[in-house]
């Protein structure tokens, strides 16, 4: 594996707190499943069978289609969806025969819809061993004892955290470096285009809208880029909150203006970065009584945060650094710079993990930038959505209908259709690393958030559970769920766009239809599940539940 190692120059939420997302009475009834999957603990009672003779395998096919079509109609008349549009296809992974379609061709924002398209791009160009670079590197050889200047050279690694850039500091140290004088972070593998011109500035602060470049540095196991973990903890009554900037402390400026409140009082509190600014903003109450408050939020310029952060690593081992730490790129005039530690990422199959389960917006945005360098020599968005639109035709993907204007789906300018997004499902099939491709996709009911992902809370003790395997999207307005169904009975792709519908996102219809995929082709659940799966369905919040840290 060959890493991308640059040598030289080579939607709208307010803020606050998020409101809990409200039951519902759900009109709908959860179907019975279709036919036996061996499992001599898994029966179904009477009253879950719904229309049996119908679903059940070996009826008339043609009578089992109509079936269908009539149940996901009255599904989509969910009162949810009232005034909303919403395109939906589903097509049998054997015959090709289209089983259901609505609205099928018409252009709606896919929001998370949008990174199935970007990471089957990714592999296409960029291949599933592909790996991402890190280097410091100095000018003079042998490069030994005190250094004038260090340069830190990002090759855009979404997993790069606090302890590669320790464990790369351990090694300059090793590589007979005792001091530095100035300290430069270089992302100039990326342009320096931080942002979508269309992302909602009032977004900045949260992690889903970071800043994207070529070194940034990953925090947690989920690799969330550009940001720090800011914890706030009460104090004593009325006195000023404490509040720990986490990795970004010294980086980063803190104005604290919250106090404690009384213990069982209101909780006010307010952690922003205010648009334009490096400042942590803490405004509010927090009750004497409240437990430690942790949030992430964006930092600006997250080069300077990978710089500051390798300074401090550069000092733990030994090495002073005596000048500035900033950003700026390797001179030109550099021939053949001097590696003195280097890292890389694991390969992109491990990377999409995170990306797709959690559908991380940095890190699509991240892959945009790195096809267009591959392809063109230019990190950018404009020439990595170009290189990624060919890319997905090459693999037979019908684009005509697909407007790109970035790689996550957090723009409002992107446009898919239903009949493209199952385009895609089907065309990725033929190609060498669809295995990978389809193992990043959440499963649906797996409690295993490195499994389930963002569908780890949903259609558990259904028969879509483990049976599902699709990408979801959520963003105000905005609500998909696309992927694929298997069972006994076959297999199928499905495409559900949801568009301008109000309030919470119909995540109980998408998982309606899905559930009722499932039973079409066999698939079944246990009788204490089905007992318990009947009452009150919840929709879902207006953003990813990723992105809101509930799942």
């Amino acid at each position: 594996m060959t890493p991308t190692a640059p040598r030289g120059r080579q939607p709208r939420r307010t803020r606050g707190r998020w409101v809990a997302a409200a039951l519902v009475s759900a009109p709908l009834v959860w179907f019975a499943p279709a036919a036996a999957v061996p499992d001599a603990a898994a029966t179904v009672t009477p009253d879950d069978t719904y229309r049996a003779d119908i679903h059940r395998a070996g009826a008339d096919p043609a009578e089992r289609a109509d079936g269908l079509r009539a149940d996901i109609d009255a599904i989509l008349a969910d009162p949810m969806l009232e005034g909303a549009t919403s395109g939906v296809v589903v097509t049998d992974a054997v015959t090709g025969e289209v089983l259901y379609s609505d609205e099928a061709d018409t252009r709606l924002l896919p929001a998370s819809n949008m990174k199935p398209f970007t990471t089957a791009a990714a592999l296409r160009v960029l291949g599933a061993d592909h790996t991402f670079g890190t280097e410091a590197v100095v000018e003079r050889r042998p490069g030994r004892g005190d250094v004038d200047e260090l340069y830190l050279v990002g090759g855009g690694d979404p997993a790069l955290d606090g302890e590669d850039l320790d464990a790369m500091a351990a090694e300059v140290a090793a590589s007979g470096v005792t001091s530095v004088g100035d300290l430069y972070a270089d992302d100039s593998w990326f342009d320096d285009e931080r942002l979508v011109d269309d992302w909602w500035p009032e977004d900045e602060p949260y992690a889903y809208s970071a800043q994207i470049s070529a070194l940034t540095v990953a925090h947690g196991d989920r690799h969330d880029t550009g940001v720090t973990e800011v914890t706030v903890t009460a104090t004593g009554e009325g006195e000023p909150v404490s509040v720990d900037p986490g990795a970004a402390a010294g980086y980063v400026e803190l104005d604290n203006r919250a106090v404690t409140g009384s213990a069982g009082g209101e909780d006010t509190l307010v952690v922003d970065r205010p648009v334009g600014t490096n400042t942590i903003e803490v405004t509010g109450s927090l009750p004497a009584d409240s437990g430690p408050r942790a949030v992430l939020r964006t930092v600006d310029q997250p080069a300077g945060l990978a710089g500051h952060l390798f300074a401090q690593g550069l000092e733990e081992h030994g090495v002073t650094v005596g000048g500035e730490v900033a950003r700026a790129e390797v001179p030109d005039e550099w021939h053949r710079p001097r590696v003195v530690a280097e890292h890389t990422s694991p390969p992109l199959d491990e990377l999409l993990v995170p990306l797709v389960k959690f559908s991380n917006n940095g890190h699509a945005e991240m892959l945009v930038k790195s096809i267009g360098r591959e392809v063109s020599g230019e990190g950018s968005w404009d020439a990595g959505l170009a290189a990624q639109e060919a890319a997905l035709r090459d693999l037979g993907v019908d684009t005509s209908d697909l407007v790109l204007t970035d790689g996550s789906g957090l723009s409002r300018g992107n446009r898919v259709t239903a009949d493209t997004v199952v385009d895609l499902l089907a065309r990725v099939q033929e190609a060498p690393w669809y295995e990978v491709w389809h193992h990043s996709l959440p499963v649906a009911g797996d409690s295993d958030p490195f499994v389930g992902g963002t569908l780890a809370r949903r259609m558990g003790g259904t028969p879509a559970a483990g049976a599902v395997q699709a990408k979801t999207g959520t963003m105000t307005g905005v609500s998909a769920l696309s992927g694929y169904v298997r069972g006994p009975g076959g297999e199928l792709y499905f495409s559900v766009v949801n568009n301008g519908h109000s309030g919470y996102a119909p995540t109980r219809v998408q998982d309606a239809i899905a559930v009722r995929l499932a039973e079409y082709l066999g698939n079944r659940v246990p009788e204490r599940a089905a007992l318990s799966r009947r009452g009150a369905v919840a929709g879902g919040g207006e953003l990813e539940c990723s992105w809101e840290l509930t799942c």
